[in-house]
C-alpha cells in the first residue's frame, strides 16, 4: 500500500509536520550556507539575495522533501513511541 502525504498527517499529527520542518529547515540552511560560503555578499541586499536564493533552490527539491518526509515519519514514529514507553511509569498493582 502506498502512503500518501494525507494519511501520514492523519497517522502520525505532529511527528509527521516535525519531521517535514525538521527537514526543510536544515535543506534551507544547507543552501543558504552554500550559497554564502560560496559567494561573499559586500551589502545588506546581498544577504537577502542569499536567503532568497536559498529558499528558491528549497522550494525546487519540494517533492524530494515529501518524499523524505513520508519514507522519515513512520520510523520516527516508532523511535518516539519506544522512548515514550520507556518513559512512562510501569502500572502500579491494584
Amino acid at each position: 500500500m502506498r502512503k500518501t502525504i494525507k494519511e501520514i498527517f492523519e497517522k502520525y499529527g505532529p511527528i509527521a509536520v516535525a519531521v517535514y520542518f525538521t527537514i526543510f529547515f536544515a535543506v534551507l540552511f544547507g543552501f543558504w550556507a552554500a550559497i554564502h560560503f560560496g559567494w561573499r555578499p559586500s551589502s545588506s541586499g546581498g544577504e537577502v539575495g542569499a536567503f532568497t536564493a536559498a529558499y528558491i533552490a528549497t522550494k525546487l527539491t519540494q517533492p524530494l522533501r515529501i518524499a523524505a518526509t513520508l519514507a522519515l515519519t513512520p520510523l520516527v514514529g516508532k523511535v518516539y513511541e519506544r522512548v515514550r514507553a520507556r518513559r512512562s511509569p510501569p502500572p502500579t498493582p491494584q
